[in-house]
């Protein structure tokens, strides 16, 4: 199974947490489908957890198929202000390092645990300039 983040949605908070759908892409290159009754993951930056999420979908991937399968996250105040101040030490530049992790719930023992990780660079921050000539 490959998993891939294909996209993020805002959704209502409560106050000191952030909550976001992350919208994963799910693609099963086996012969036979995978069906699933729950949906968990987590999601580590530079090492550290920074959001988790869990949802009682159900559904199926086709065999050769691909399916979106959507789950919502919560990140904490703290866990944030953690990973900023982790930002600020570290000079603000440089690589970000992520891990998503997680599985499928199947029936009895069929779960299927995936996990993908890269790194993404932040913006350049803008330079104050005078284009006025």
């Amino acid at each position: 199974m490959q998993v891939t983040v294909a996209g993020i949605e805002p959704l209502q908070g409560q106050g000191l947490e952030l909550r976001m759908l992350v919208k994963l892409r799910v693609q099963n290159p086996n012969d036979t489908p995978v069906n699933y009754n729950g949906v968990a993951v987590e999601m580590n930056v530079q090492g550290k957890t920074f959001a988790t999420g869990v949802s009682d979908a159900d559904g199926n991937v086709p065999r050769f198929g691909d399916a979106i399968v959507t789950v919502p996250v919560t990140v904490s105040a703290f866990r944030m202000a953690g990973q900023a101040v982790e930002m600020i030490r570290r000079g603000g530049s440089g690589p970000i390092a992520y891990e998503l992790k997680g599985k499928l719930n199947g029936s009895t023992f069929n779960s299927i645990r995936f996990r993908t990780q890269g790194e993404f660079d932040l913006p350049a921050p803008a330079t104050d300039r005078d284009d006025r000539g």
